[in-house]
């Protein structure tokens, strides 16, 4: 589905779309010192206003070098429309109505591509990989390495489970436990948290996002954000369960999908 942007715009005024599963950080932190700063808001228009759609990250050439890809789910788009991105940690915007008001920040433009095969073949994989091509390297910003061809998959389930994952995103914030979505509330910057592991599949990497074990996750806004293992992208967040609490469903990069599609963007 092409249109969890518009609900997660609408999310940001009134938190009302909350129906559909496009996933802010939920329990972690402000990102104050700026350590993730290779991962960007991704804003798009709607009606004629600017909203904050989605988030995503600044990735590595084939060669390991600077690129002007911005990787981010497949949903996060509506064709090959012009978008732009923001790595600015704050980011300014109208809290009552959710509208981006461009500000101080600093906008990279370019140019959204979905998988074809977004939203095509059922559950199993649902392709929810895309990419916005800039029309520019960003200076200033070192891009994050991508997962090798099945990183994930040559790791024992006591190495997973032993593992700690970070994301990062732009999204609806949620802080307490109790209060179900009288405690969303949204500002548009940038937070992170840590993540264990739950489940492994063919497409999907599953991590906990509750708080009760110390984990946090991802809300409306946050989806194709990263999830990092040892500072690597192996996952971007695609879907979650409503009130943000339970499990992250994210996306793997590390599958021959994944990697054929992103290699024709950053093999030019």
């Amino acid at each position: 589905m092409r249109r969890p942007l518009l609900r997660a715009a609408a999310a940001v005024a009134a938190l009302l779309a909350l129906a559909s599963p496009t996933l802010g950080i939920t329990f972690g932190q402000l990102d104050a010192t700026n350590q993730f700063a290779n991962v960007g808001a991704l804003i798009g228009t709607y009606e004629g206003n600017e909203y904050l759609f989605c988030t995503g990250t600044l990735i590595q050439d084939a060669d390991g070098g600077a690129s002007n890809i911005f990787l981010t789910a497949g949903h996060c788009g509506d064709g090959d429309g012009r978008m732009s991105v923001t790595f600015d940690p704050t980011t300014d915007m109208d809290e009552a109505t959710g509208v981006f008001v461009t500000g101080d920040s600093v906008l990279y433009e370019g140019t959204f591509h979905a998988h074809p095969s977004f939203a095509c073949c059922g559950t199993n994989d649902t392709y929810d990989i895309g990419v916005v091509v800039l029309d520019a390297d960003v200076p200033g910003v070192t891009p994050a390495p991508v997962a090798s061809l099945n990183l994930l998959g040559t790791m024992s389930k006591e190495q997973l489970r032993n593992a700690t994952f970070l994301t990062a995103g732009y999204g609806t914030v949620r802080d307490d436990k109790t209060r179900g979505f009288a405690s969303f509330s949204f500002d548009g910057d940038r937070r992170f948290v840590s993540q264990t592991y739950q489940n492994l599949l063919k497409a999907w990497l599953d991590l906990s996002m509750q708080p009760s074990t110390g984990d946090g996750g991802t809300c409306y806004g946050d989806s194709g954000g990263p999830h990092f293992l040892n500072g690597v992208v192996v996952s971007i967040t695609s879907i979650g369960d409503i009130p943000c609490r339970a499990t992250d469903k994210t996306y793997r990069v590390d599958t021959p999908v994944a990697q054929d599609f992103l290699a024709q963007y950053l093999d030019d």
